[in-house]
């Protein structure tokens, strides 16, 4: 098929789901192989990243999609009934936290870090699409196992998971509880400034 017309479908299939869009999708409808499917890509990406688009190409794990410049943002969401967006509650960020920064958990593990029932928490998360289920754990009961979904990817702007802020380390004691005195040297060793070198 040609490049330029690939290029073409490629594009109305993103602009028409409006959802992230995998390289084996694209496989499926398109006589193209990976690689000449991932050019295509490169250079759609670089003509939206054009000063004069307010669209841009994104990059989620193995898939790509289009959506508008953050840039824009405030041109764009007067056209939305704010009324009926979903808000996320401080429970649920706290719950797709835990997810995002351990895939394939369960939701006793999610409720043993927060401390209080998650179900509802976990179905409202289910609904917007953030997490979904990844599998049965092997053992007794056979509980879900939960992961962050590529919508969650898009709507923070990450391309992977790798791309998420690294938690900070700490030491848990016997009864594994954080041990203050480390974080608050951590802290102290942010804050102060070196120094200054001594010169004789």
């Amino acid at each position: 098929m040609d490049l330029e017309k690939a290029e073409a479908i490629i594009e109305a299939m993103m602009f028409s789901t409006g959802s992230i869009i995998t390289i084996k999708d694209i496989m499926n409808v398109i006589e193209l192989g990976a690689e000449d499917i991932e050019k295509i890509m490169q250079k759609m990406k670089i003509k939206y990243d054009a000063k004069d688009s307010g669209i841009e190409l994104i990059k989620v794990e193995d898939g790509y999609g289009l959506c508008t410049k953050k840039e824009y943002y405030d041109y764009i969401y007067p056209l939305f009934d704010n009324r009926s967006k979903p808000s996320i509650s401080n429970a649920a960020l706290e719950t797709l936290s835990i997810i995002a920064y351990n895939p394939k958990i369960t939701r006793s593990e999610i409720e043993a870090i927060r401390g209080v029932n998650s179900d509802g928490t976990i179905y409202k998360l289910l609904e917007y699409d953030l997490i979904q289920e990844a599998g049965k754990l092997d053992a007794p009961g056979r509980p879900t196992l939960y992961k962050v979904t590529p919508n969650f990817m898009k709507m923070f702007g990450i391309s992977s998971l790798d791309d998420l802020p690294e938690l900070p380390r700490y030491k848990l004691d016997e009864n594994e509880q954080i041990v203050i005195d480390d974080v608050l040297e951590e802290k102290q060793e942010k804050t102060e400034a070196p120094d200054p070198e001594r010169v004789d």
